[in-house]
């Protein structure tokens, strides 16, 4: 199954009109409306990679099967959410399931779609929502600390917790979220069964104009990425006035509205992309005349592991991998070319795979 982003924001930000050019749809939905989305919509995203075609023609195939992110369109979000106000139960529940956040700011000016709090300030914005979700976070840490420390005495795994967790309440106290505290892969597993929702990965997504997209961004969008260098999260900046049209378009149209803005790839494009990095994944390639197919996998998975990620058997009965990297596999012209000059290598279960990798993998059945 994909891993899930959940595209969240304050109501009016153009999130659910992002969503539609994300998943290719034109549904229609009110801009002054505070709850456009009341139920969580789903949609499964193609992550942009140009490298399969280039395999595609090497393995002289006609089926192609890209990777995918699914994204959930999760209701808007108003003050007092951690207490119940407005769509907030349905949000917060909504929100710890998924694996990631994208978080649409409006950082565009229009005097005709209204702004909640009557302004456009986006790092305000931002801090409405971040202080909801500590909030929630630090109820559960704290009920989690209290737990831990009375166990202590009893449980060493309990006693090993209580210093992460006291520095998890103490960085709340100081509105600091959990992906911001720098904390060890040991320090993130002490917390791992609490699914605090600060701790997820955060993108903030930049919605501006049309004109913006030319100048490069603008004042708003600027504020937004100096704010995710401080809190552990990183910032895109896209149009969604930009991206609904494209979705209408054809792909001639489609190319000559992009030179006309001076653009050379859709802002869902980059998004996807975005998300697929704060997600932590990589992608290695099989390639053969039945398909050419991108599989995911966490940066500093060894070989049996992604073996897995293709089939279970894979990992259990795990041989080697015969291995080309991208680069070396195009300049052969394919697994032959690079087994002639010595390029495809015999990894066994200790190979960290690397980004791009071209893999064949051999195990007992």
């Amino acid at each position: 199954m994909p891993l899930n982003c959940g595209i969240v924001g304050l109501p009016n930000v153009g999130k659910s009109t992002i969503f539609n050019a994300l998943t290719q749809t034109q549904a229609a939905q009110a801009a002054n409306y505070p709850f456009c989305t009341i139920e969580p919509n789903t949609g499964l995203v193609t992550v942009p990679d140009a490298r399969l075609w280039v395999l595609k023609d090497i393995a002289k195939t006609n089926k192609v099967v890209p990777q995918r992110l699914e994204i959930v369109d999760i209701a808007g979000l108003v003050k007092g959410a951690s207490k119940g106000e407005g769509k907030g139960n349905e949000f917060l529940s909504a929100i710890k399931n998924v694996d990631a956040v994208l978080h649409v700011v409006r950082c565009f000016e229009d005097p005709d779609v209204i702004h909640v709090d009557g302004s456009i300030d986006p790092v305000r914005d931002i801090e409405i929502i971040d202080l909801e979700l500590l909030l929630k976070d630090e109820e559960t840490a704290k009920n989690a600390l209290d737990r831990a420390k009375k166990r202590a005495q009893l449980d060493k795994e309990a006693a090993a917790k209580v210093p992460t967790l006291e520095k998890v309440v103490a960085a709340f106290k100081e509105l600091k979220p959990v992906r911001a505290l720098g904390f060890s892969e040991e320090q993130m597993a002490h917390i791992a069964d609490l699914h605090l929702i600060t701790a997820k990965a955060m993108l903030f997504v930049c919605n501006i104009g049309e004109n913006d997209i030319r100048a490069g961004g603008n004042k708003h969008s600027a504020a937004v990425e100096a704010h995710a260098a401080k809190v552990g999260a990183k910032a895109i900046k896209i149009s969604g006035k930009i991206e609904s049209e494209l979705v209408g378009l054809s792909g001639d149209e489609r190319t000559a509205f992009m030179q006309d803005l001076g653009i050379t790839e859709a802002g869902v494009d980059l998004l996807v992309r975005a998300g697929y990095d704060i997600l932590g994944l990589s992608t290695y390639f099989t390639a053969g005349v039945q398909e050419v197919r991108a599989w995911q996998f966490q940066k500093g998975w060894k070989a049996p592991r992604c073996a897995g990620v293709i089939h279970t058997d894979f990992e259990k009965g795990f041989i080697r991998a015969e291995i080309a990297s991208y680069d070396d596999y195009v300049a052969n012209k394919g697994e032959k070319g690079c087994r002639e000059v010595g390029k495809l290598r015999a990894e066994g279960k200790d190979y960290l795979m690397q980004d791009g990798d071209v893999c064949h993998f051999l195990f007992n059945k």
